[in-house]
């Protein structure tokens, strides 16, 4: 598979995302509209937006400036290599 590189597409891909957490947050919310339900989405939501940060800038800017991280795939395999390398030691 290629790498997206037009400007366009990628914005447009970036709002498609957003639009798909929209609907299925609402489509959560709808099915039980509690307060309970809305406070744990939204922290939910934010503790996967710092662990994505977690992944992509803490590791490579404060840990390992070597490694640059294409994906979750590709950090848990580094915490994985990693792993086995301190094993090794």
């Amino acid at each position: 598979m290629r790498s997206l590189t037009n400007a366009t597409w990628i914005k447009a891909k970036g709002f498609l995302f957003f639009l798909l957490g929209l609907l299925s947050g609402g489509l959560l919310l709808s099915d039980r509209p509690t307060w309970k339900i809305a406070l744990l989405l939204a922290i939910s939501i934010w503790s996967f937006c710092r662990f994505y940060y977690f992944c992509f800038y803490v590791i490579e800017h404060y840990v390992d400036s070597n490694f640059k991280f294409s994906g979750i795939f590709a950090f848990l395999s580094y915490l994985v290599r990693a792993k086995r390398q301190k094993a090794r030691i």
